[in-house]
């Protein structure tokens, strides 16, 4: 069980994360702006349980692994980019408003963007190093598994996400939504989603971070 002032300490750690714009933020409002509220949030649901991977990851010792053996970081890495690079091209390509009505309420699409924020999170090793350094922190071996733990604090920091990140969906999708009723614009805020996805492919692959 985790002492209620750690957990306090944490969420404060997560608020100040969180809080600082960043590739999920950004890929986030420009998904919301671009296809809507829904599409917003699932990308957030993506994203975050992939946080929950991320962590598990952390507790069983695979994040210790890509930090020692840079091959594998780099690996992760550069598949992180390819994906993010293929994502921009499909959305660069569409030929079809993103808002429309008969995308917009079929499901398949949102499943797609779901696993696309899943994808993108996992294939990010600078997620997978950050869990590793954040969460240890806080970790107290007496206080029971470790896996509970740290499953416990990607819920901690998810749930903050959910709270900041809901805002910026809100936000944006209102923005987005008027806009769209302009076929020119709808077409390029499509385009502008594509100049996210390559602007994060290209910080992936050329910034290691490590």
């Amino acid at each position: 069980m985790i002492d209620v002032s750690v957990a306090l300490l944490f969420a404060g750690a997560c608020v100040a994360l969180t809080l600082t714009p960043g590739p999920d933020m950004l890929l986030i409002a420009s998904r919301s702006l671009s296809q809507g509220r829904a599409s917003g949030f699932v990308s957030l649901a993506g994203i975050q349980a992939g946080t929950y991977c991320h962590a598990l990851a952390a507790a069983l010792g695979l994040s210790q692994l890509m930090a020692a053996v840079p091959a594998a970081y780099d690996l992760v890495r550069f598949a992180g980019a390819a994906y993010l690079a293929f994502l921009a091209w499909k959305a660069l390509t569409s030929s079809s408003s993103p808002l429309a009505p008969d995308e917009a309420l079929t499901p398949t699409p949102l499943l797609r963007i779901f696993r696309q924020g899943l994808v993108t999170n996992l294939l990010n090793p600078k997620m997978a190093l950050f869990v590793l350094a954040l969460f240890p922190q806080f970790v107290d071996p007496t206080k029971g598994s470790l896996v509970v733990q740290m499953l416990a604090f990607a819920t901690i920091l998810n749930a903050i996400g959910l709270v900041v990140n809901g805002a910026v969906i809100l936000l944006a999708s209102k923005v987005g939504s008027k806009l769209a009723s302009n076929a020119s614009i709808a077409k390029r805020l499509n385009q502008l989603l594509g100049v996210v996805f390559i602007g994060l492919a290209t910080r992936l692959a050329l910034f290691s971070g490590k």
